[in-house]
């Protein structure tokens, strides 16, 4: 069930909200007992979300729920000699890590295997699954979000970080909560710990969350469903085809529908959480405004830095054990987070092309770019780094990859092509995007900041956020193209 469909808009939120405000109606005895009734409920209705996909997906959450909270029970209640701790954390993470290998991964490996065996095929043209005659193992939706967040729980209850949840159904709220269940971001347990006991739901936070939702929805249905739209035509060209300002056009529509699909996502899970009392920390700051690719990764997808930095960069040394050892771990991590993304070999190279590039910009670029004073020289490297990190993102194998990225530099033919892509509609949404995507919004953000306690101000962004939610509704009833990237992760 997307965000940004009907049945979620229409029925399932509001449903959802309506039973939260008939609970904080009913006068219980106590806030313990409420807080238990108002968990129960969007428990049952973060698994009926899920469950909309499917009983299979729900049952290999469930497995998950049951494999982390019994985890962190035995870390908390039965275990106090360091040996058997370390052994029940390395049981709990290899089950997460067997069950993710399995449901992402099995497939790719089979292919491999089958493709290795057959023909002795080369990996640039992999892709598919379905191998090794064995049955079509189906994705489950945002297995590699509620995964990766049940271990940073059992992980944080291991190192004391953060306190063990005792109550189940309160655990199972933690890692199937709705907004954030299928793309993130990624919420630590400690986190949200208190207010998943005890929060307040105020009706600022309220409204914060619904403009929130409003601004995310816009992102997603009138800007990168838009650019998502040319850059899925210029991508299914024959590779011939896809070359000079054509395979630009693509690239940067892909570039900015990435942005606006991801980060519109996030806006929504950070807007829903606010309206039934929950916190969640930004995701995205404004990423393809940065100076150097170090940045760029403390920028984009935040939540996914924080988890890979505090759970495997810092445990293998993180910079504490000289430079050779440093790059070997920022190397490391990166070909981590490009597997993370999906069982592609793409992926792989993505990672590990982020990888090179970052410890080449250590150890050469690093004090360079800190020290050039045309920022703009800075800015554009990492652009041309970023949307050339984004072709083997997109493409469906390397073939295809390094076939577009040739089409990039390919300038002999074809260039009026273009103007089979370009309209005026596109042409004024690129320019939208760009200066939406952070040259904007600092001054912007500094304006409202002061002048938001007034009362015209506040009734120009009520509008505002009527207008954007208003016009996403009737683009989405007009039928708009409406895909989700991160689905696949």
């Amino acid at each position: 069930m997307l965000f940004s469909s009907m049945i979620f808009l229409w029925v399932f939120l509001p449903c959802v909200l309506i039973g939260d405000a008939i609970i904080n109606m009913i006068p219980f005895e106590n806030r313990v007992i409420r807080t238990k009734v108002k968990n129960t409920f969007l428990l049952v209705a973060s698994l009926i979300f899920y469950a909309w996909g499917g009983i299979y997906y729900l049952l290999i959450m469930l497995t998950s729920i049951g494999i982390n909270y019994v985890g962190g029970q035995l870390l908390a209640h039965r275990y106090t000699e360091e040996a058997d701790r370390k052994k029940c954390l390395t049981i709990v993470v290899c089950l997460n890590l067997f069950i993710l290998f399995v449901f992402k991964y099995f497939n790719m490996v089979g292919i491999v295997i089958e493709n290795l065996i057959s023909d002795g095929g080369s990996i640039l043209g992999m892709q598919g699954t379905g191998v090794l005659n064995l049955p079509y193992i189906v994705l489950p939706i945002g297995i590699s979000f509620f995964t990766f967040q049940a271990m940073s729980y059992v992980i944080d209850v291991y190192r004391g970080d953060a306190p063990v949840q005792d109550d189940l159904f309160s655990f199972a709220l933690y890692v199937s909560f709705f907004p954030q269940l299928i793309a993130g971001p990624i919420v630590r347990y400690l986190d949200v710990a208190k207010e998943i006991n005890e929060r307040k739901e105020t009706s600022y936070l309220r409204v914060s969350g619904i403009k929130r939702f409003c601004y995310g929805l816009g992102k997603k249905v009138l800007l990168a469903n838009v650019f998502a739209e040319t850059a899925d035509k210029i991508f299914a060209l024959e590779p011939s085809l896809q070359t000079g300002l054509v395979a630009w056009l693509g690239i940067i529509c892909y570039t900015l529908q990435i942005y606006y699909d991801f980060s519109g996502y996030s806006d929504m899970a950070i807007g829903l959480g606010r309206m039934f009392g929950f916190h969640f920390k930004e995701n995205f700051n404004y990423p393809y405004i940065s100076m150097s690719l170090r940045e760029f990764w403390r920028r984009w997808h935040i939540s996914l830095s924080t988890w890979f930095r505090e759970y495997v960069y810092i445990p293998l040394g993180g910079n504490r054990k000289g430079q050779l050892r440093t790059y070997i771990n920022l190397f490391t991590v990166f070909l981590l987070t490009g597997i993370w993304h999906g069982a592609n070999f793409t992926f792989i190279i993505w990672g590990l092309y982020y990888g090179i590039i970052l410890v080449i910009e250590r150890v050469f670029l690093g004090k360079l770019l800190d020290q050039n004073p045309i920022k703009a020289i800075n800015h554009v490297y990492v652009l041309i780094i970023v949307v050339i990190g984004w072709v083997f993102f997109r493409a469906d194998n390397i073939y295809l990859a390094i076939s577009y990225l040739k089409g990039l530099f390919d300038f002999s033919g074809n260039g009026w092509m273009i103007m089979s892509y370009l309209s005026m509609k596109l042409i004024l949404f690129l320019i939208a995007g760009v200066m939406l995507c952070g040259p904007l919004q600092h001054k912007w953000q500094h304006w409202y900041e002061v002048k938001r306690k007034n009362q015209t101000v506040q009734r120009i962004d009520f509008v505002f956020q009527i207008t954007l939610l208003v016009l996403s509704v009737l683009s989405l009833i007009g039928g708009t193209y409406n895909p989700f990237i991160y689905f696949q992760f």
